[in-house]
């Protein structure tokens, strides 16, 4: 995220009024950047950027090559191709997040942008969460009871542990539709039971 603590959303669309658009629907809880074509897209992001709406077909640099920069480079943006292009088989090559027909509606692309960034936070939740698990589970394999039971720094562990498990069941619930989402809470919790 920018230094303002607001998600940052990188719009890369090479027609004005339409990228105009996205900004006024989006700005009043993001930090948003514009981008008139591919290059200029790649020239904007950064670490920073949290999640790129991409124009599929762009003159010069196209939507489908900005993205594979994205993913060779390995940056952790969410990508929305939001494009008139209709989606082919081609599209299962492709490494964006979420792919929008136009035209679209302010409240699908600001659905889309949320449900993105849950899914981000949700990652990032998850991982910390599998850290501290596998800490748990080092301990609990190295340590006796007793030493366990007189530990603070144990009982903090399984708090934070605890703590991060309601987080993600709360996260969660704003994709409570991905079925993927739900299968790593289920095997979360199993995971738990060390």
């Amino acid at each position: 995220m920018s230094d303002s603590d607001e998600p940052v959303v990188l719009i890369v669309e090479d027609e004005p009024d339409v990228a105009e658009t996205y900004r006024l629907w989006l700005e009043d809880d993001y930090e948003v950047r514009m981008a008139q074509n591919g290059d200029v897209g790649l020239e904007k992001l950064d670490a920073g950027v949290d999640i790129v709406l991409l124009d599929r077909m762009m003159p010069g640099l196209s939507g489908d090559e900005v993205l594979e920069h994205i993913r060779e480079d390995d940056l952790e943006c969410r990508v929305a191709m939001v494009t008139a292009v209709e989606p082919d088989f081609d599209i299962l090559e492709m490494g964006f997040d979420a792919y929008l027909s136009k035209p679209i509606k302010s409240e699908q692309l600001v659905e889309t942008v949320q449900n993105l960034l849950e899914r981000s936070e949700y990652d990032s939740l998850l991982q910390e969460y599998y850290s501290l698990v596998e800490k748990q589970a080092t301990l609990e394999a190295t340590k006796s009871r007793a030493e366990l039971a007189d530990s603070d720094e144990y009982d903090r562990l399984k708090a934070e542990i605890g703590s991060l498990r309601d987080d993600l069941s709360e996260t969660l619930g704003g994709i409570e539709d991905d079925e993927d989402f739900i299968a790593t809470i289920r095997e979360l919790s199993d995971a738990d039971e060390y």
